[in-house]
């Protein structure tokens, strides 16, 4: 059986406009074509005596990295799984976990190499090989060495590995949230697979390894405000146009099957975050401690600025607001967390819940995409808030930058463009080889019965 073609839709994967968008677009994304030479002089890690290492910090980063494996499972899971319909429940959670697993194990096989391995390809635009299957990330006992980064020579490299692993997993685990109820389990896998490797992972290396090339036109984005949320909601948005409408959007109503469970996914969420961005310090100090706090402050003036537009709009406030007026905050902080003060951190919560409020309703709306669980409307219009407030408040006093508005808004376009074009052509790829929709009478039927043959007790 052929999936039931969707009208207008599939013109988005007609290649010739592919090639032209990429074209006019980003240039950049020439490195993913076949035969080019990969830069010579990549480095691997280095060994340093164990004695050397910070205990403190140490400790502090692992336990950090277990709060943002915390913020996609179970935390990302429950937030998603109680929004939506009560047979598609366990295909969400599913989702969940299998990307965690996939992106878990294409990280350490070639993600975390081609993100913060110096000296790979086109110079500051795609890391080298020389970390593949974590290659030189050693621990030797026996002669009391191990492997540091050169990011963070004060961390065994393993460590920071590891750190930077949880975050590519939840970046991944956030486009879910744009195509659940009706895409195809083989085709999400597929599809994550290589998005992890040619989006996800050149983005990381652009801001975050210090010879990327927004990181040396001076692009601040302190926990992923670019890399993780502007990235994440880019490629939902693309989904989202790529599958088309559920069947029945807006003339059904798609009641959520527990916000209980959205609640109790939104506080592990707001707890994970202090890993998050507390952890992005690298370090047990006070810049840490500082981040945290404005971490939650920002949560919290995020979840009273969206009930006050709801308020305002429709004469109530409501759980499911709430709850994502919290996420809007610690979207729009993650950017800025070691940069700004607590008073900006206010100023960016408040304006950050106004700002996804609109865009998961009228932008949402005006774009006429049916993103299901407003994943471009909270994290992408959130990243693209709190990257450019950055470039406001960031005071060089605290994080040793100063911002610049104009740098920032190039890294939000650069990182906004690739995302869109990149997804569209991973989409593409994937459509030629798989199914990207389910059949109409399954995705009907849902998702828990006709891919997984499970269902919810009761």
């Amino acid at each position: 059986m052929h999936q039931k073609r969707l009208p207008g839709r599939q013109a988005l994967f007609c290649l010739p406009s592919v090639l032209r968008f990429v074209k006019h677009i980003t240039p950049m994304a020439a490195w993913t074509l076949p035969g080019l030479a990969w830069a010579q002089g990549s480095s691997g890690p280095a060994l340093a005596p164990t004695d050397g290492l910070d205990g403190a910090d140490t400790a502090w980063v692992m336990v950090s990295t277990a709060l943002v494996v915390l913020m996609t499972l179970p935390g990302i899971a429950l937030f998603y799984g109680g929004m939506v319909r009560r047979f598609n429940v366990i295909n969400t959670l599913a989702s969940v976990v299998a990307i965690a697993a996939l992106v878990s194990l294409l990280w350490f096989a070639l993600g975390y190499s081609l993100a913060f391995t110096p000296g790979g390809a086109l110079g500051g635009f795609i890391g080298g090989l020389d970390r593949i299957g974590f290659a030189g990330l050693d621990y030797l006992g026996t002669t009391g060495q191990v492997a540091v980064s050169h990011i963070a020579p004060h961390l065994p490299e393993s460590v920071f590995a590891m750190f930077q692993l949880s975050f590519a997993v939840i970046t991944c685990a956030l486009v879910v949230g744009a195509l659940v109820e009706r895409m195809r389990f083989g085709a999400l896998l597929g599809f994550m697979g290589l998005w992890l490797l040619l989006v996800y992972a050149p983005i990381a290396h652009w801001v975050w390894e210090p010879g990327g090339w927004l990181a040396q036109l001076g692009a601040l984005d302190f926990a992923g405000g670019a890399v993780v949320h502007i990235n994440a909601g880019a490629a939902a948005l693309v989904c989202a146009y790529a599958l088309g409408p559920r069947q029945g959007y807006g003339r059904e109503p798609f009641l959520p099957f527990n916000l209980g469970l959205t609640m109790a996914g939104t506080g592990l969420l707001w707890v994970g975050w202090f890993g998050f961005n507390g952890g992005s310090a690298l370090a047990a100090d006070g810049r840490a401690g500082l981040a945290i706090a404005v971490t939650h402050i920002a949560a919290a003036a995020g979840a009273l600025s969206w009930m006050a537009a709801e308020w305002w709009v429709r004469k109530r406030a409501t759980l499911l607001g709430l709850c994502s007026g919290v996420v809007a905050g610690l979207v729009a902080i993650t950017p800025a967390a070691g940069f700004v003060s607590p008073r900006a951190a206010l100023v960016i919560g408040i304006v950050a819940g106004l700002a996804c409020y609109w865009g998961a309703t009228g932008l949402k709306r005006l774009l006429r995409a049916d993103d299901s669980l407003d994943v471009f409307g909270v994290h992408g219009v959130g990243g693209l808030v709190g990257a450019l407030l950055t470039g406001v408040f960031a005071d060089p006093v605290i994080g040793g930058a100063s911002g610049n508005v104009l740098t920032q808004l190039v890294a939000c376009l650069a990182v906004l463009a690739y995302s869109l074009v990149m997804t569209t052509v991973v989409l593409f790829a994937v459509s030629r080889f798989a199914g990207l929709r389910v059949r109409e009478g399954d995705e009907r039927q849902g998702l828990d019965l006709s891919l997984h043959n499970e269902k919810l007790g009761g």
